[in-house]
């Protein structure tokens, strides 16, 4: 599902004039987004200890609750309010795993951090693939449509580039964690970069022409 900035502000304006569907739209346009980002963050700290859907289920709800009081009209501008909420969510997640319900504010503050790092990042991978996309896609959109790609692939080709690319493990470690051997992770990273590729100018050529 590809979207412009044009039709993220007519969403938003629709869902100020009390169009709810319009702001059901706006945040599943980036659940795949939220759930990438949260799965590094996640995997970072307790290596698939704790499940990215359920903290980003938590945060879609709150989002569904604060999104009358969103005062922006941009997607960059939405982008970064829904980090922020994905931010307190994986706080909570973090705190109640650690044992402590206290709330720390200074622990939420790298969390934004490494979030809007991470969400960078994403973008740049997508460059690194080596596709070409529209010049009027800046970097969250990137990340946005590097996300959406990601989610149709299939689940071993998902995982392994996330592990390989997102999370910058070796092949050996991959191969552990998915219990296949360090050369068969390696053929299927291959298999998976190409249709990644094959994927994304799909997406960024419907994109020129939309």
């Amino acid at each position: 599902m590809s979207s412009n900035p044009t039709e993220i502000g007519r969403l938003i304006v629709a869902f100020r004039a009390g169009d709810v569907a319009a702001g059901d739209v706006l945040l599943r346009r980036y659940q795949p987004w939220l759930k990438l980002l949260a799965r590094v963050q996640l995997e970072s700290r307790f290596h698939a200890k704790l499940d990215p859907a359920d903290v980003v289920q938590q945060a879609m709800l709150e989002a569904v609750r604060a999104l009358p009081q969103f005062r922006g009209g941009s997607e960059g501008e939405f982008t970064a309010w829904l980090r922020q909420i994905l931010t307190h969510a994986l706080a909570r997640e973090i705190r109640r795993y650690a044992g402590t319900a206290k709330r720390d504010v200074a622990r939420e503050a790298p969390i934004e951090q490494e979030l809007a790092q991470t969400a960078q990042q994403l973008g740049d991978r997508l460059a690194a693939t080596g596709t070409s996309p529209s010049q009027r896609m800046i970097k969250h959109e990137q990340a946005v449509l590097l996300a959406d790609v990601l989610e149709r692939l299939p689940e071993d080709f998902r995982e392994v580039i996330i592990l390989r690319n997102l999370e910058d493990l070796p092949h050996e470690e991959i191969a552990r964690r998915m219990g296949r051997s360090p050369g068969a992770v390696r053929m299927l990273w291959v298999r998976a970069l190409a249709r990644l590729r094959e994927e994304l100018q799909s997406s960024t050529c419907g994109i020129r022409r939309g």
